[in-house]
């Protein structure tokens, strides 16, 4: 999956970019609170897609 794809559907979602970090990119989930790192690669696999969704509770 490309990454813009899964920040669009976080974004989508109610997330928001929180921080950037060194390595990777930090997204909230302001209902849930939780908040989970997505990686700046350009092809992010859907296991770990589906991951970070979890992590997000979206």
């Amino acid at each position: 999956m490309k990454r813009r794809d899964l920040i669009r559907e976080l974004v989508a979602a109610g997330c928001y970019l929180k921080r950037h970090g060194g390595r990777h990119d930090l997204y909230a989930n302001p209902r849930s609170g939780r908040i989970a790192p997505v990686p700046r690669h350009n092809e992010i696999p859907d296991t770990l897609a589906s991951v970070i969704r979890k992590q997000l509770a979206v």
